[in-house]
């Protein structure tokens, strides 16, 4: 069976562990949990934990390169563990869609997110798969560069816990049965409506 690469986009560090840019690891950090494993450190600069999502082979990852040079781990991992881009899936902040709405996309560009326009140089296509973690657009005139690199609101932090869940639902869903069912179940954005049963 063939494996995917799951990767979580954020920044390395304690000190932007909270950021809304740190969607993706926190979304990964989550599918390490129910995957029963750890990351450990790989050559290609960054935290990887071999398992199964889903019942189905998957390494996931989260690149220790900063936001903007993502891409190279993603494309030493995706050489190492000879992983189609197809079979690709980041999960990342995106700032078009608002807070409490996940959407799960096929190629793309990048909204002027660093991470993806790394990833797409890197891997030399933009069809991979993404996960979109809505974090909404800044408050007035607040620079979008600070917003991504500020922690969630506190009124952001009591669904994060369910989002962060969800998110990793999505990723689950789209390994196991593909891309326009993940879209049909999930595409609701509304935080109350529960999905597919686990």
């Amino acid at each position: 069976m063939d494996r995917w690469l799951v990767v979580g986009l954020g920044n390395p560090g304690p000190e932007y562990a909270g950021n809304r840019h740190n969607a993706g690891f926190m979304v990964l950090d989550e599918l390490a949990a129910r995957a029963g494993g750890r990351f450990k450190a790989h050559r290609s600069r960054a935290e990887v934990l071999e398992g199964r999502l889903a019942g189905v082979p998957a390494v996931l990852a989260k690149p220790l390169s900063f936001m903007n040079l993502s891409g190279g781990p993603v494309k030493a991992l995706a050489d190492f563990y000879k992983v189609d881009p197809a079979r690709v899936v980041v999960v990342h902040d995106e700032l078009d869609i608002p807070y409490g709405a996940l959407r799960a996309k096929l190629g793309g560009g990048d909204n002027g997110h660093n991470g993806l326009k790394s990833i797409t140089k890197s891997l030399a296509t933009k069809d991979y798969l993404r996960v979109r973690f809505g974090i909404g657009r800044p408050p007035g005139r607040m620079d979008a560069a600070a917003y991504v690199l500020r922690d969630f609101a506190t009124a952001e932090r009591k669904d994060l816990a369910f989002l962060v869940d969800r998110a990793s639902d999505v990723v689950e869903s789209l390994i196991k049965v593909g891309l326009e069912p993940t879209q049909n179940a999930f595409h609701t954005g509304d935080l109350n409506v529960s999905g597919p049963p686990r």
